[in-house]
Order: structure tokens, then sequence, then C-alpha cells
């Protein structure tokens, strides 16, 4: 049978110094990351978010652009203004009221002379 042999060199056990010391590292080390990292995070959805309001900006910008080219002829201009209630120089302007009343009764006097 084999005897078992005496091995010459024993295990040496190591120190557990250098494994705690480079955990701590790494530790202190991402404690200094972690704001720069997060600062970094913000700042690009930021940047991300402003770049989608530029474009949704310049968007509407070519939309009132082609809306000026082809609203900008003179009756188009002169209803809009109409509708803003400008007026010509030498007319005058009148406000009709209880035009809704006047419609409603117009309605019902139409609908009895149709029965």
């Amino acid at each position: 049978m084999a005897t078992r042999r005496p091995t010459r060199a024993r295990k040496r056990r190591r120190s557990p110094v250098p494994r705690i010391l480079a955990a701590c590292a790494l530790v202190l080390a991402c404690f200094l990351y972690y704001r720069p990292v997060q600062s970094y995070v913000h700042a690009r959805a930021q940047v991300h978010g402003h770049e989608a309001e530029v474009r949704r900006l310049e968007a509407r910008h070519a939309a009132l652009q082609r809306a000026l080219r082809h609203g900008a002829t003179q009756e188009a201009l002169e209803r809009e203004a109409r509708r803003l209630g400008y007026v010509k120089p030498g007319e005058k302007l009148y406000i009709v009221k209880g035009t809704d009343r006047w419609r409603a009764a117009h309605a019902r006097a139409e609908a009895r002379k149709r029965h």
C-alpha cells in the first residue's frame, strides 16, 4: 500500500489584508465615480429632451412659414382682419346682439310653416 508522503511545502495561508484593501479601493472608486456618472446620465437625458423639443419647434416653424406663404394673399388678410373685428377706413362697425334668439325663433317659425 502506498503510504502518504509528507508534503515538503506546506500551504501558506495568505493574509486577507490585500483582499480587504482591494475591496475598499473598489468601493472608494465606485463612491467617487457615482456623482459624475449620475450627472452625465442626467445631462444626457436633458440633451435628448431638448433635441426633441428643437425638432418639434422646427416642424412648427416650417408649418407656420407654409401657412404664411399661402395665407398672405390680400383676400386672406382681409378675411382674417374681419374675423378679428377690424374695419376699413370710412366703414362703420355695428354690433348686433341677440342673434341666437332670433335664429331660434326663425327656426321655430320655419318648422311651423312646414307642418
